[in-house]
């Protein structure tokens, strides 16, 4: 398979458009190089509230595609965001630089999520939260000018954990609920996961040593691997959701994350091949954790050509 020294990626072919931006990619991910920084972005419509359990976490931001759903006659593309932080940190503001370009070449609404913390709740309340939240978006896709049927996921870190496990679940609607929010499919059209976790087992034969592994399932930092309840660690990992009906699935990994060791993008590889499920993985030598941002050109450059890719969409 066709690799380059910069820049891994599995199994599809390196297209020329991602090739002509990894050395300048490369260059911002490089030890000592901060990336760019993101701007600022206000929200079409903010903190809507998605659920009742929880309302000050339970709440979502609206970003339209160059402004109001008026100034948008059809309906576009949504992409979901969850934002990373260990499950018990970090903030829906603000949203990753390739969903600002998408928003200002009109390409695609975005819709950032908060969600429970552990602090709050343990797995499953922020995958649940997730799905709701994507009820919820879908619900609303006529009044946003929204096409439901495409909805894509996407994170960093715990984000990217979120969106792969959401994304991989069977259909959670509950047709039969009174509640209407409920009632719509939670299935989304593409998957696009940046430095996350996957398979808990991987914490029996690797060291994880950031405490919120163990911390969302309710376990005190430094509990031992073997005593994980192990029905809790399989409903946490993503890759236990895997099936041939899944989206199509990219994963995006430095090889020296030592936060989220690359073995987690490997096993997820595996099960996604074997399922037949549509998929890349896109490792960056020498790269850590820093992946999860989504910030380097060549990561922002190759999200956004998925999304036009997978969403039919014009190139610029």
């Amino acid at each position: 398979m066709p690799t380059s020294p910069f820049f891994h990626l599995w199994p599809g072919k390196f297209s020329a458009r991602a090739a002509a931006l990894v050395t300048v990619g490369i260059l911002l991910l490089a030890p000592g190089v901060a990336p760019a920084q993101q701007r600022a972005i206000r929200p079409d419509l903010k903190d809507l509230a998605y659920g009742t359990e929880s309302p000050g976490s339970q709440a979502l931001d609206v970003y339209f595609a160059k402004g109001s759903p008026q100034q948008n006659p059809h309906s576009k593309p949504a992409v979901v965001y969850l934002h990373g932080g260990g499950w018990r940190a970090g903030s829906k503001d603000p949203i990753p630089r390739f969903l600002q370009l998408g928003l200002e070449q009109g390409l695609v609404h975005v819709i950032a999520v908060e969600y429970r913390f552990t602090t709050i709740a343990p797995h499953p309340a922020q995958a649940h939260d997730c799905v709701r939240a994507i009820q919820f978006v879908r619900a609303h896709a006529g009044e946003w000018r929204l096409d439901p049927a495409r909805i894509a996921v996407t994170g960093g870190s715990a984000g990217a954990h979120l969106s792969l496990w959401v994304g991989l679940h069977d259909d959670l609607a509950q047709p039969q609920s009174d509640d209407p929010i409920r009632r719509q499919s939670s299935r989304v059209a593409l998957i696009l996961a940046f430095a996350g976790p996957t398979d808990w087992r991987l914490l029996s034969t690797l060291e994880h040593r950031h405490p919120a592994y163990r911390q969302i399932l309710g376990y005190e930092p430094g509990t031992p691997a073997s005593a994980l309840d192990p029905d809790k660690t399989k409903d946490v990992s993503p890759v236990s959701f895997v099936s041939a009906d899944d989206p199509p699935v990219y994963l995006f990994h430095g090889e020296a994350d030592d936060v989220v060791p690359i073995q987690h993008a490997q096993v997820m590889e595996q099960q996604l091949k074997q399922a037949g499920v549509k998929y890349e993985l896109l490792t960056l030598p020498g790269a850590g954790h820093e992946v999860a941002g989504a910030a380097a050109p060549i990561l922002s450059s190759r999200a956004l050509h998925i999304i036009r890719e997978q969403f039919h969409l014009p190139e610029p």
